[in-house]
């Protein structure tokens, strides 16, 4: 870190500066017009802020200006249109906000390369960029341009890589595809979001010969898929977020060069091809939230260098799963929301990291040998008919994060074993048949005491482009959400509601200031009173205690959790006054104080037999004699609403052309 130092603008015959990932920052001094000899400057992935330089422009010599990925904001400065040389400019995954230069094409005739996409660019695409004769990459995606895709771009002889996806642009849908004949040989080709309709534009079939990459994603696409796309030698298409229809043609699958397809959130229907195997290069097969159905085909486990797979949200059934190799390099399985059933499928490899069974039909125990993937880190296998105990040797897998069991048959005792798993932040054992107390262990859990301040999902490190996991189902004042994957990374739950656990709630559980959901609702027989230690749960945004055998008074202490939103203590056998003060003055819906054996207060809008004087807020201080007593008082004062973060659908973004972040689309789940 630091800034770039300044003695290097004192080399004054310099010709070629290379400086990029090394983690610069600050702002690029303009001292760098001293380098008048400058031919090639690339300062790619630093941190680099604030404007670029006008002074930039002096540096007339300039061949190549390379500034992607940095922090760069302003606009792009009207002096770089002095230099005249330049071949290459990529500014490219910045903040830089404005126009697109009119005159960029009749100034930088010279450009073979343009890539100004991943900025907050707005405007039209410039007409003077249909000079650019020599021009071979233009790259303008994941701004904020609007405006028709002008048809002179067909005309661009030399391009080779068109990236408009992302923007606000439209294709003219008015205009005869089939009078369209391109002068350019692509191989990338982005076209992602553009609001096409009707059928895949005819004219791109005339780069099948070259074109190595397609997205069309988000578009309004009709029709099945094409004969000449499936005949083609593409690396990657993808086409989702459309309204394709149809059977996918079996010819796809002898590809030697596909290795990405991206086909969710469209209408397919009917079976996979049973030669689907044979496309043994594909790396990424994503066809969630279609209508695929009959069995997943059993050579899918022979395309040994897959590393993710996606077919949630279909109707594929059958009691047989395919199994992979135990050294299958499949790292995300994720078939949810089908009707499978027959026995958990385990056979995946030893290194997959995220299994997403859940919703289907699988049934019998949980088997032994799931501790053999032992690098995994989210399993969820909710709203299945799971049954039996729960196997010690899950607590094996020191790697977990997530753990989703919710709405099955399991019964006996939760292994207090499970505090061992160090990872462990989201845990879901709700609506089952568990039968023990809440293990005190439960205390230790190492990432639910810490507070998660950023988001790390580890998994997306494995591939070229983000991967978004499927939403996390969770309860949320009465309803269920789902919680994006983006924000599992700060995201910690522990629900234990909907089972037979009785006994009193841990004190350690107060330990866990990390939380944000705890649910110990539907319980029945857990007694004695609520823990004062719950004051010290400083992030926990819902608290659900209801529907249990709890007495006593509502602790005072929980008047210090300011990011409380729902506390949720009815049906329970609590007296006394409800606690003032805080985001405890915002609780102020009766149904969540109900049925109680005499709560009062002003919340509930039931007056107390006596007041009291509240003491301040100084005085109410962790270790004080106050925040140890059960009638204590903090001052009141005027509650702020705080909530869950936003829930945000989340989407497949990825590709060449690496595009922004952005949330994959969920049917909601069916209900069983």
């Amino acid at each position: 870190m630091g800034s770039i130092p300044p003695q290097i603008f004192h080399l004054k015959y310099l010709n070629f500066l290379d400086l990029s990932t090394n983690l610069f920052d600050g702002v690029l001094n303009s001292e760098i017009a001293s380098l008048q000899n400058l031919q090639v400057l690339r300062l790619n992935e630093n941190f680099l802020t604030e404007e670029i330089p006008m002074e930039i422009g002096n540096l007339t010599g300039l061949r190549e200006l390379s500034l992607r990925q940095n922090r760069f904001s302003g606009g792009i400065p009207d002096s770089i249109l002095n230099l005249k040389e330049l071949q290459v400019l990529d500014l490219s995954n910045n903040s830089l906000a404005s126009d697109i230069p009119i005159e960029i094409g009749i100034r930088l005739f010279n450009l073979s390369t343009l890539a100004l996409n991943k900025n907050r660019l707005t405007g039209g695409i410039p007409s003077s960029l249909q000079n650019l004769k020599n021009l071979e990459e233009l790259q303008l995606g994941n701004n904020f341009l609007s405006g028709d895709i002008p048809i002179w771009l067909l005309d661009l002889k030399g391009l080779k890589i068109l990236d408009l996806g992302g923007n606000n642009l439209t294709w003219n849908n008015s205009v005869n595809s089939e009078l369209l004949v391109p002068k350019f040989t692509l191989s990338k080709l982005n076209l992602k979001s553009c609001r096409i309709s009707g059928p895949i534009p005819s004219w791109i079939s005339t780069q099948k010969e070259s074109l190595n990459f397609l997205d069309l994603s988000e578009n309004q696409l009709q029709g099945t898929f094409p004969t000449w796309l499936a005949e083609s030698e593409l690396g990657t298409i993808i086409l989702s977020d459309n309204k394709l229809t149809g059977s996918l043609p079996p010819r796809l699958f002898e590809s030697l060069s596909l290795s990405v397809l991206a086909l969710s959130r469209n209408n397919f229907s009917g079976e996979l091809p049973k030669n689907i195997g044979n496309a043994n290069e594909i790396m990424i097969l994503m066809l969630a939230n279609n209508n695929f159905s009959g069995p997943v085909p059993e050579s899918i486990s022979d395309i040994y260098r897959l590393l993710l797979l996606d077919l949630s949200g279909n109707q594929f059934s059958g009691n047989k799963f395919p199994r992979f190799s135990p050294d299958a390099l499949l790292a995300y399985v994720d078939v949810s929301q089908n009707r499978l059933s027959g026995g958990v499928p385990v056979n995946f490899g030893t290194g997959t990291r995220i299994l997403s069974l859940g919703q289907n039909e699988f049934s019998g125990k949980l088997p032994q040998n799931l501790s053999n993937m032992n690098q995994l880190e989210h399993l969820d296998l909710h709203n299945n008919r799971i049954k039996g105990e729960f196997p010690d040797s899950l607590s094996k897998i020191s790697t977990l994060e997530i753990l989703n069991l919710r709405n099955n048959l399991l019964e006996g005792p939760i292994p207090e074993s499970l505090s061992n798993i160090s990872s462990l932040r989201i845990l879901d054992l709700s609506s089952n048949k568990f039968i023990s107390i809440i293990p005190p262990q439960f205390g230790n859990f190492y990432s639910m005491i810490e507070i998660q301040d950023t988001v790390l999902l580890k998994t997306s490190d494995m591939f070229t482009f983000p991967i978004e996991f499927n939403d996390l189902l969770v309860v949320w004042k009465k309803s269920v959400l789902g919680l994006s994957s983006k924000n599992l990374g700060i995201y910690s739950l522990l629900d234990l509601s909907g089972n037979q656990l009785s006994g009193e709630i841990p004190d350690s559980l107060g330990g866990l200031k990390g939380l944000k959901l705890l649910n110990i609702s539907r319980n029945y027989r857990i007694s004695g009173g609520i823990p004062w230690s719950f004051g010290d749960l400083e992030s926990i945004e819902s608290l659900d205690l209801s529907h249990n055998n709890l007495s006593g008074e509502i602790p005072q202490t929980l008047a210090k959790l300011n990011q409380l939103s729902t506390l949720d203590v009815s049906n329970n056998k609590l007296v006394g006054r409800i606690p003032i003060g805080g985001q405890m003055d915002t609780m102020d819906d009766p149904i969540y104080f109900a049925n109680n054996s005499g709560l009062c207060g002003k919340q509930i809008q039931i007056p107390c037999p006596f007041t009291s004087s509240p003491p301040s807020i100084d005085e109410f201080s962790p270790g004080s004699e106050l925040d140890q007593t059960w009638f204590s008082w903090v001052a009141a004062g005027i509650g702020f609403p705080v909530g869950l973060f936003s829930i945000v659908l989340a989407s497949y973004i990825f590709g060449y052309f690496n595009p922004d972040p952005k949330r994959r689309n969920r049917t909601r789940p069916r209900s069983r």
